[in-house]
């Protein structure tokens, strides 16, 4: 069995200006370590509205994991 290395997702610089300020807003709340539940609470939406914000962002930016999420919310200063 081998291991295969692979490079980290580098984020576009564009990549804030995909995203939906509100998709932005729930990136920022996931990154900073808070639920899904408490990001609904405090943004004023339903848990599974912040789940399709959360789907979105890794659809348009292809990243798969909430690790990446965080990752990316930081290089980009969210």
């Amino acid at each position: 069995m081998s291991l295969t290395l692979t490079t980290p997702h580098t984020p576009a610089p564009t990549a804030t200006a995909t995203l939906a300020p509100r998709e932005q807003e729930a990136l920022r709340h996931i990154a900073a370590g808070r639920t899904y539940l408490q990001t609904a609470r405090t943004m004023g939406l339903s848990k599974h509205t912040v789940d399709a914000y959360l789907r979105r962002i890794r659809a348009k930016l292809g990243i798969n994991t909430t690790a990446e999420m965080t990752r990316l919310a930081v290089s980009l200063g969210l």
